[in-house]
């Protein structure tokens, strides 16, 4: 679920201080800790081949964040695709994987567990 800043609804709007909420926004039930994650991808890096070997070959942690800068293609077990981009929400159920299309600052709230198992196999990869 993507959705752009201008489309999450206001909940206040007083003199020096506007507040947009969006609820419903992704379901934690079942995780433990929560991780805070920077990312920084450049132009072109896809996580794909990284990815193989985990269940359907996909990252199968949640996740919720915010691109700070940039533009992503978020490809989804289910075969949709969301594109992310400068200043945008998301959030992106098990089953998905990532291809920066610019290069690309983000933050993730993701749970701990679930994705340093997917880290973990991402560093095996790359070490090879």
């Amino acid at each position: 679920m993507r959705i752009a800043k201008e489309d999450i609804p206001v909940r206040i709007d007083v003199p020096g201080a506007i507040a947009r909420q969006i609820k419903n926004f992704g379901d934690a039930t079942g995780y433990s800790h929560i991780g805070g994650e920077y990312f920084s991808l450049a132009e072109g890096t896809d996580i794909l081949p990284l990815l193989q070997g985990l269940e359907g070959d996909l990252c199968q942690s949640p996740h919720w964040g915010y691109i700070i800068e940039g533009k992503l293609t978020v490809s989804f077990a289910d075969g949709h695709e969301e594109t992310p981009e400068t200043s945008d929400l998301f959030y992106w159920p098990p089953g998905h994987t990532v291809k920066a299309d610019k290069d690309t600052e983000m933050i993730l709230f993701s749970p701990q567990h679930e994705h340093d198992e997917v880290i973990e196999h991402i560093l095996e990869k790359v070490q090879g």
